[in-house]
């Protein structure tokens, strides 16, 4: 029988975030230290088989209904498409957050095996600062994979931005004009204390208020009823499509979460600030039922928190970095 998993304030978490690996083919500091990272070993990370018992499970005995395969960079684990096949069976909205750079060249395998949705991981649309962000010369493969994606049918495309004082804050209505000459949506998410070099900062985030002033400037739009989605949307008032923002630092959501992250070690988090988690890789490789698992995940959503304290005096900044957790 199917149950739910509710935490302690009566949250239904329906959201499963899958981080397929560690691994990424940029260098971003947002996500990985100057010096790298020290890698799992293949041994220590869900193989495919494990990652669909888990996501199984969970859609079959715990109510979960949508799945978002993160990383790292998903792409760079070896046939992908196999796990995407296998996940798409279970009838759930599956999607991906990826940085783009070698979408061109699966997007139509990935739309084929079942992937519906796409969320397209970019920063800056110049070269200079791309390479002075990620340490790679790849903007131009991340376009040709946006345009990929849209010519394969993925509905809708999200590009996730993460404007930052200083770096990029000068292209908020840049990505506006390119996502509706793209036909792509555009989220510009608040910059979290999540970047590998710790160095955030309140004064290097560029506010939801702020790039709504700075997107009227140039354009009129209207909100679009929220519901449980992060993102607040926006739709233009000349039809042309919508926009978003994510006031993760400002604005938090806490409330209408209604996700768990499962990282490539198979560690489940209740939420991306967690200072927890439940080793459900251990549990699976210790021959437990599907009802000790269900239980288990369970028992760590109960322990999820109100909300995640930022810009508090007891906030404390996780340990891992968001390629370790997955967005």
């Amino acid at each position: 029988m199917t149950q739910s998993l509710i935490d302690t304030f009566g949250r239904v978490h329906t959201d499963l975030r899958i981080s397929v690996t560690d691994r990424c083919n940029f260098r971003c500091a947002y996500c990985m230290p100057e010096e790298g990272m020290e890698w799992l070993k293949r041994e220590g990370i869900l193989s495919y088989e494990e990652i669909e018992r888990i996501a199984r499970i969970l859609v079959n005995d715990a109510g979960v209904k949508t799945i978002r395969l993160t990383g790292g960079e998903p792409t760079v684990r070896a046939r992908l498409t196999i796990l995407v096949e296998r996940l798409a069976k279970l009838g759930v909205e599956l999607s991906m957050t990826t940085n783009g750079a070698t979408l061109a060249l699966i997007a139509n395998d990935l739309r084929a095996a079942g992937l519906t949705r796409l969320n397209i991981s970019i920063d800056t649309l110049h070269e200079d600062r791309f390479y002075q962000l990620t340490k790679r010369n790849e903007l131009p493969r991340v376009l040709e994979g946006i345009d990929a994606a849209v010519a394969a049918g993925f509905d809708p495309v999200k590009l996730n931005v993460v404007p930052m004082r200083g770096i990029n804050h000068d292209e908020i209505l840049d990505f506006l004009h390119f996502g509706r000459e793209k036909g792509v949506i555009v989220r510009f998410i608040e910059f979290m204390p999540l970047d590998a070099q710790s160095e955030w900062s309140n004064e290097r985030v560029i506010t939801a208020k702020e790039i709504l002033t700075t997107a009227a400037t140039e354009f009129n739009f209207s909100p679009i009823t929220r519901g449980s989605s992060p993102a607040e949307r926006f739709a233009y008032a000349d039809g042309s499509g919508e926009f978003g923002v994510i006031a993760s630092v400002t604005e938090p959501f806490c409330e209408a979460c209604d996700r768990i992250r499962l990282t490539a070690d198979g560690q489940l988090r209740n939420c991306l600030f967690a200072l927890g988690h439940t080793d459900l890789r251990g549990l699976l490789r210790s021959g437990a039922s599907d009802a000790e698992i269900v239980a288990a995940v369970a028992g760590e959503v109960r322990q999820k928190w109100a909300g995640h304290s930022i810009n508090q005096v007891h906030f404390i900044r996780p340990s891992k970095s968001m390629s370790q957790l997955g967005g």
